[in-house]
């Protein structure tokens, strides 16, 4: 079995061990879970990008989510826009310019399953795009209750919020939803760029690893909001909204990214 199959399958694998691994713990060992988590995300992120699209996607991959995610969070923490006044607390690890250096990782993470998935839904490339940017918003709504709730970040003025989701401003899941579409804009052009449609395609299951890790992030968020987190706000409103970007996948997984 080739490189390609094995590694991404391998990283879901220590991923979902993690992710399961996290309610079961509390303080620093959550803490490290949870920096565990995004770290094994990334590189699973990253290496498929690299082992099935070449380096250059790879590399289109990191500027955009990596680089883009920095910048956006930098600008953020230094004035406030686009998601409203909040700061990091030192539980995730080392920062820079306030940020700490997992949070790139995480807009990286996610981004390329968002993108990968939507690339299956039979719509217009605009549309498809526009689909994996308000995934990746609506993930946020699991991540941002999870993570205030936590301590790993706070918000100055968590006003107005959403209805039983205290601590977190509308501002910020605006601020997510407009840097994810110019996030999705640029990667989608990028790798079109490099592998344009008439070019070489990936294998039938190439992609299967990580639209796995999309489904997965959505139905265990759900339920470990919902069961395990005490969220249950944040339970209903991530199953309702990033399931209206995932679920839409369900009958076309047969087909080809």
């Amino acid at each position: 079995m080739s490189v390609s199959r094995v590694t991404p399958w391998t990283l879901l694998g220590l991923l979902i061990l993690a992710q399961i691994c996290y309610p079961l713990t509390s303080g620093d060992t959550r803490a490290a879970f949870t920096v565990a988590t995004v770290v094994l995300g990334y590189v699973l992120s990253v290496s498929h990008a690299f082992l099935t699209r070449g380096p250059r996607a790879a590399l289109a991959l990191v500027g955009t989510a990596t680089l883009g995610g920095f910048a956006v969070e930098a600008l953020g923490v230094a004035t406030g826009f686009p998601f409203g006044t909040y700061d990091y607390s030192g539980q995730l690890g080392p920062k820079l310019l306030g940020v700490p250096l997992i949070i790139p990782l995480a807009w990286t993470w996610m981004a390329w399953p968002a993108w990968l998935a939507a690339q299956r839904l039979p719509l217009a490339r605009w549309a498809r795009v526009a689909v994996a940017a308000f995934g990746l918003a609506a993930w946020d709504i699991f991540l941002d209750p999870q993570m205030v709730a936590e301590g790993y970040w706070r918000w100055v003025s968590p006003t107005p919020a959403l209805p039983g989701l205290p601590g977190i401003p509308i501002s910020n899941y605006l601020g997510w939803l407009g840097f994810a579409l110019i996030l999705m804009t640029t990667l989608d052009h990028l790798v079109r760029r490099i592998i344009p449609p008439a070019g070489p395609s990936v294998a039938p299951d190439g992609d299967v690893p990580i639209i796995v890790l999309w489904i997965w992030t959505y139905a265990s968020s759900v339920l470990a909001h919902a069961v395990f987190l005490g969220l249950p706000a944040s339970a209903v409103w991530g199953g309702v909204l990033m399931g209206a970007a995932v679920l839409p996948l369900l009958p076309h997984l047969r087909h080809r990214s």
